[in-house]
């Protein structure tokens, strides 16, 4: 029996195809027949498999429970792509450029999700290692200091080991590694011309511009495991479309991930000796100013948080309406910015762990951090 399958629990399984039915009662097979023909599965194999429209139903529901997700209104507009059927790191790699190019769909950025093989009593499930489809890379210079992502520097080690000839600048895009079952890693490069990125500039600082940053624009998270009724899919990236406060008060400010708010302050000409004028404040917000700004001007979707938040609470009325509740964790939904000026902040929200779900995997946690299993 494989290390990554847990047993589907029959509860799990019953209440998810009650839910499907009860949204979709259209269903040319019963409610009746299915429920007997999972349980009959899961007592002959262990396990079962999901019809086409079970498996794009419990995508949606599950982007739809995602207590940590501004952007659920959108949840029915999901692109569901079934590649269980893909079995070798060739044919993986294929499928993940592939939601890439749809998900990118020329800079009107669309929510795609790509759902490979579930982990079976027989088999481990695919897997590859990246946290999202597109990250850049980190590295630590001779003298302590840090280039690049700094979040990725233990990933970026590990893929080193692996055979990656790494660039060592501040927007190497890292290699995709991708593992099946019974086969060691295997690193594939995404093509630049492949990944659209979007070179920041500031419309009322022009030395700003010369900082030379960019962000890619489809962020494909690839670390969390996909649970529906009772099976995990371990390797499920999906992507929306990026709020601002992601890149702009998340990404490029973070101290461990690029710590751009000193440089980006000098640039601007804040005294940052002095905390009461307010430096990090102010260079935050033109940070985010040049982010929203240059997606804008690139034709890059991207969304602001004070109209997320607005649109959130559309999400919300209407869920209500359904007699739905929305399970919110209030930490992550307001955002990093200007928090107490958006409407999301002013309010209690429904905590719950409903099912269908996502969820982190531990597994690919390790990987990500640079945990390699293999030798180097």
């Amino acid at each position: 029996m494989v290390s990554d399958w847990r047993v589907p629990d029959w509860e799990e399984a019953e209440e998810f195809v009650r839910l499907f039915h009860s949204e979709h009662p259209e269903q040319p097979i019963p409610l009746s027949m299915r429920l007997r023909q999972i349980r009959e599965h899961l007592e002959q194999t262990g396990t079962y498999r999901h019809t086409r429209a079970e498996l794009e139903f419990g995508a949606r529901v599950a982007w739809r429970n995602s207590s940590r997700c501004i952007g659920r209104l959108y949840w029915k507009s999901l692109r569901v792509l079934d590649r269980r059927t893909a079995a070798t790191p060739d044919e993986i790699h294929t499928h993940l450029l592939d939601h890439l190019r749809q998900a990118t769909n020329d800079g009107r950025v669309r929510p795609v999700i790509s759902v490979f093989a579930p982990a079976t009593p027989y088999r481990e499930a695919p897997r590859v290692w990246n946290s999202q489809l597109v990250r850049y890379a980190g590295y630590r210079a001779a003298d302590g200091s840090a280039i690049g992502d700094q979040g990725q520097i233990g990933f970026t080690e590990a893929v080193r080991r692996l055979g990656w000839q790494a660039p060592g600048g501040w927007f190497d895009v890292l290699p995709l590694v991708i593992e099946v079952h019974g086969d060691k890693p295997q690193l594939y490069d995404v093509p630049r011309d492949l990944i659209l990125e979007v070179p920041l500039t500031h419309p009322d600082h022009p030395r700003f511009d010369a900082l030379g940053l960019r962000w890619y624009a489809v962020p494909a998270i690839s670390n969390m495991r996909l649970s529906i009724g009772g099976i995990d899919y371990p390797l499920a990236p999906f992507n929306g479309w990026y709020m601002g406060t992601e890149i702009g008060a998340r990404n490029f400010v973070d101290q461990d991930r690029y710590h751009l708010l000193p440089v980006v302050a000098d640039v601007l000409g804040l005294d940052t000796a002095n905390e009461s004028m307010l430096w990090r404040d102010r260079a935050l917000v033109e940070l985010n100013v040049a982010v929203l700004h240059s997606f804008r001007t690139a034709g890059v979707k991207i969304a602001d948080h004070h109209t997320e938040s607005q649109r959130f609470l559309t999400h919300l009325a209407r869920e209500e309406e359904q007699g739905r509740i929305v399970p919110t964790d209030w930490s992550w939904i307001v955002p990093p910015i200007s928090g107490g000026l958006t409407p999301v902040f002013h309010r209690y929200y429904d905590e719950a762990d409903l099912r269908p779900a996502f969820a982190l995997d531990e597994d690919a946690r390790t990987r990500a951090e640079g945990g390699c299993p293999y030798p180097h």
